[in-house]
């Protein structure tokens, strides 16, 4: 292992790029788990009055469920991918240091991460649409005078 005071610098500049790609993936883990947080202390509240509950609230139930589903493959999503792309810079720095070529493997990695992010983004996008549909349900019977809470 001989590394060159050089060799870390070119490293640390090419692993900029991902540690940028980190720091988003790690604020878009924070808005999935509070979204997250947020349906479970609905399901909670709504759990907690299951014996009176209302016909419309085991269809928002469900739907609870539903959405927490999604956020769980969103958030699954989104640490593979911050994981990848930690791979990618450990790659970096390995393989410099044990003069490896592995720039094939360091591709496979980053773009196995954006697939992965990717992956999260639809499952959050599908989250959103449930809990759209939802307001829009709710609303509809408010004006129509079913709905009374």
């Amino acid at each position: 292992m001989n590394i060159q005071l050089d060799d870390v610098g070119k490293i640390i500049q090419l692993s900029i790029a991902p540690v940028f790609m980190l720091s988003g993936v790690g604020t878009h883990l924070v808005v999935l788990t509070n979204r997250l947080a947020r349906i479970i202390d609905r399901s909670r509240t709504i759990e907690a009055h299951l014996s009176q509950v209302a016909l419309h609230q085991e269809i928002e139930l469900d739907e609870l469920y539903a959405r927490s589903h999604l956020i769980n493959r969103s958030i699954t999503l989104a640490c593979l991918c911050a994981l990848f792309i930690c791979l990618v810079i450990a790659a970096l720095f390995i393989g410099d240091a044990l003069s490896l070529e592995i720039p094939k493997i360091i591709a496979a990695l980053f773009v196995s991460g954006i697939l992965s992010l990717v992956g999260s983004f639809v499952y959050f996008l599908r989250e959103i649409f449930v809990a759209t549909r939802t307001l829009e349900r709710d609303r509809m019977r408010r004006g129509s005078g079913i709905l009374s809470d």
